[in-house]
């Protein structure tokens, strides 16, 4: 089994009201990256990834571009402990 690391993600620019979260639901599931993905109140949106290395850096590699309709100007990653137990699943969460 693949280590897992965990990364928390804020992604800046034109990223709501884009269909930002429902395609990183999308790409996070195809990729078997557990987490969330959440609107703030900044206008930015916040990403919680947990997976094996080689899936985070799709994962990310993603985030910087977005859906069509988005326009990211920045993402910035911080490496996060992992949660005990390990995240199951990917989910869309409600602005926060």
């Amino acid at each position: 089994m693949a280590a897992l690391e965990c990364l928390q993600v804020r992604v800046e620019g034109r990223v709501q009201g884009v269909g930002f979260r429902e395609a990183c639901v999308d790409q996070a599931r195809s990729l078997q990256v557990a987490g969330w993905v959440c609107n703030r109140l900044d206008g930015s949106v916040e990403v919680l990834l947990q997976g094996p290395p080689e899936a985070l850096t799709r994962m990310r590699a993603w985030l910087e571009r977005g859906p069509p309709a988005a326009r990211v100007l920045r993402v910035q990653c911080t490496p996060q402990p992992m949660p005990s137990p390990p995240l199951a699943g990917f989910e869309r969460r409600p602005t926060a």
